[in-house]
């Protein structure tokens, strides 16, 4: 049994040094007044690898050979993830809706047969899961070639998005009928996902502020970042921004949660008033200086 000691203290300056690491990493933005919460969650770390202070830490992030793998666990221990299938149902329902029969229009008019949604901040992977479902419940997508990539920069909830098994908190507003027809249920009482849902999703780690990694995924018809770019400041947002800007074809849609908007972020998306909610679409010529991919 391990026993830990007492809590270690993190200076201001060490905390100036954790936060300026992180955020050149990944850009989650540390405000000074959530010291306390770097200094909990990273004393963890400190005390199982018999470390006696945070810049020891910080050194050990920064040149150690083991550097990445526990740059993995820091990620890990900073980032939240609590969701369920299912979420923001009013969005969901534009999305199958609405949404989903203008793409069929467009693409079947150039004779274009394939569908590819990104879900950006995927957690354990129910929201990738929930869209695929949603895919699966629309008889005319038979025959598409569908993909839907879901990625996070936690290893820790891609696993869990993995082995595609939930406990009954991940259902909190799945109907009976969905439950039934696209889970299996463990010995243990948990649902595991069918395997018709998971041969249309593929998981993987990836962050945002990574470009050549994040280039590699291609162009999208949609993507999903709910309650992501919240994490970031202004510059952290209008990088990633553009870079969803980059990757969606003209005319494709970005979600968002229902907390976050593009106002004073970016002026490459317009606003569709869509009958159950409002969604953010890229325009069919690139905005002057936007960019974008081949």
């Amino acid at each position: 049994m391990l026993f830990l000691g007492p809590d270690i203290q993190m200076t201001l300056e060490e905390f100036r040094l954790f936060r300026d690491f992180i955020y050149q990493h990944c850009g989650l933005n540390f405000t000074e007044d959530t010291k306390y919460l770097l200094e909990k969650r990273l004393g963890k770390r400190l005390q199982l690898l018999s470390l006696k202070n945070f810049k020891d830490y910080y050194y050990l992030l920064r040149y150690s050979p083991a550097k990445e793998q526990e740059l993995t666990e820091v990620i890990d221990l900073l980032t939240t993830n609590e969701t369920y299938f299912f979420r923001e149902d009013f969005q969901l329902r534009t999305f199958s809706e609405e949404i989903l029969p203008e793409l069929r229009e467009r693409k079947e008019k150039a004779g274009n047969r394939q569908l590819r949604i990104w879900s950006a901040g995927c957690s354990s992977g129910e929201e990738p899961y929930t869209i695929a479902m949603i895919l699966l419940d629309q008889p005319w997508l038979r025959g598409w070639r569908i993909e839907v990539i879901g990625t996070d920069i936690s290893q820790r909830v891609l696993q869990l998005a993995r082995q595609g098994i939930y406990s009954e908190s991940a259902f909190r507003t799945t109907d009976a009928d969905r439950r039934q027809r696209f889970f299996t249920i463990e010995p243990d009482g948990r649902a595991r996902v069918k395997d018709e849902v998971r041969s249309l999703v593929t998981v993987s780690h990836l962050n945002l502020f990574d470009t050549a990694r994040v280039a590699l995924l291609g162009r999208m018809d949609l993507i999903f970042c709910r309650n992501v770019i919240i994490y970031f400041d202004q510059n952290g947002k209008k990088k990633v921004v553009e870079t969803f800007q980059q990757h969606l074809h003209p005319e494709g849609f970005l979600l968002l949660g229902h907390s976050e908007s593009l106002i004073n972020i970016t002026t490459a998306f317009r606003l569709r008033h869509f009958k159950h909610d409002m969604v953010y679409q890229k325009p069919a010529a690139a905005a002057p200086g936007g960019g974008g991919l081949p």
